[in-house]
């Protein structure tokens, strides 16, 4: 009997070598990550570094939210490796002229940042808890504590000191790690779909706007499940932050189109028949049209007529242009990943198109599980600490205190 030979999909001519997509679902599945992990630490910024207050009540939440999909992010590139032990040599053999190896610089030096702005912004609830708990657990709050138990209001200004410097030092840290992603693709002069300037721009943007959707669905849904009041004001000022940001990203992506599509260069002629075919779907109809041009009108009456919106009517346009703006990001890191990879090294034709298989190793049930792992994170960070308010000094203890002061 004759084996079956699977003679690959290709469109046009590719040279015999040059047929296979090599990034797989897991690489457009990181830099999604990483665009939320920046955008929620910008949103816990924007109260802890620059005052605002209508913020307050997302901080913390925002802040943890960053911290567990933070913690997930290398995943997707440690099941893409064929040898994930070997993702350490990065760090105890460093080659700075690299600009793969510069990844473990970026995310070692946030994470640690992340970490010690966790630590300081929680101190107090951490002791309290291990004041309040006894046994093994006071035990690991106290090691978390560092087994320090000063809670003064001197002590809580130099921690409040310390988040503001290291909240100034995260925000262009957590920008270069997610736009060095972008770096990564704009700098790979052999394909014209990726070669732009304006690519770690575009990453940056996009994963701003998929933070802070990310993080409206996220604290209505926990707002929702808790029996607590969703805050008017919180909400209206993420739908205002999510509407620029996402005006930005979109405006930068046509831009990007308009400029290659005016030019009429040699790069067009392989670009424009890669977007009307193999990408008509999901760039026209999910990145532009669903996930752009539906989430800009729906934000544009939360944003302009919100003094006269009922808080459910608000609520729901907010969650709705979430949705579809995380969607529209996902859409564009996929066009950007895996439709570069469409385009053979001859421009007059495409490679196989990429299907992910539901149980391969880099397949969709892979991808969801380590999705979902973040909010695993998310849910355990939320039962070991408060996420939403901070813990209450019991009274005697306050009055001992005040006592011991006057």
């Amino acid at each position: 009997m004759i084996p079956e030979i699977r003679v690959p999909e290709v469109v046009g001519f590719a040279f015999p070598n040059d047929i296979h997509i090599t990034w797989s679902l897991m690489i457009v599945l990181y830099p999604y990550l990483t665009g939320i992990v920046a955008g929620a630490f910008v949103i816990s910024a924007l109260y802890h570094l620059f005052g605002r207050e209508e913020l307050r009540p997302i901080s913390r939440f925002s802040m943890a939210t960053s911290f567990a999909f933070m913690v997930v992010a290398t995943l997707p590139l440690l099941n893409h490796l064929g040898h994930p032990e070997r993702a350490l040599n990065i760090i105890f053999t460093p080659n700075f002229s690299s600009a793969m190896a510069g990844f473990g610089i970026l995310y070692n030096t946030y994470l640690l940042i992340l970490l010690l702005e966790v630590w300081f912004v929680w101190r107090k609830d951490i002791i309290l808890l291990a004041r309040r708990n006894r046994g093994l657990k006071r035990k690991i709050y106290a090691a978390m504590a560092l087994w320090t138990y000063d809670i003064s209001p001197q002590a809580l200004e130099k921690d409040h000191s310390a988040i503001r410097v290291l909240t100034a030092i995260g925000i262009p840290a957590a920008c270069m790690l997610h736009g060095y992603v972008g770096f990564l693709f704009g700098a790979l002069k052999a394909n014209p779909w990726w070669s732009t300037p304006l690519m770690p721009i575009i990453f940056l943007a996009s994963g701003m706007t998929s933070g802070v959707a990310m993080l409206i669905i996220l604290y209505q849904v926990a707002m929702k499940v808790s029996g607590q009041k969703i805050e008017s004001e919180t909400i209206a000022s993420l739908n205002r932050w999510l509407w620029l940001f996402m005006i930005v990203t979109v405006s930068l992506e046509l831009l990007e189109i308009i400029t290659l599509a005016y030019e009429q260069s040699e790069a067009w002629e392989a670009i424009h028949p890669l977007l009307t075919t193999k990408l008509a779907f999901s760039f026209i109809s999910v990145q532009l049209i669903l996930g752009s041009l539906i989430p800009f009108i729906l934000l544009m009456i939360a944003v302009t007529m919100n003094r006269y919106l009922h808080d459910r009517v608000r609520n729901t346009l907010s969650f709705v242009s979430a949705l579809l703006l995380l969607i529209q990001v996902f859409a564009m890191r996929w066009n950007v990943v895996i439709g570069g990879q469409l385009l053979s090294k001859s421009f007059r034709g495409f490679r196989e198109t990429y299907s992910p298989q539901l149980f391969e190793k880099e397949g969709i049930l892979a991808a969801a599980g380590i999705f979902c792992l973040a909010f695993v994170a998310l849910f355990v960070f939320a039962k070991i600490l408060p996420v939403f308010k901070a813990l209450e000094e019991p009274r005697t203890v306050k009055l001992e205190a005040e006592a011991k002061r006057s």
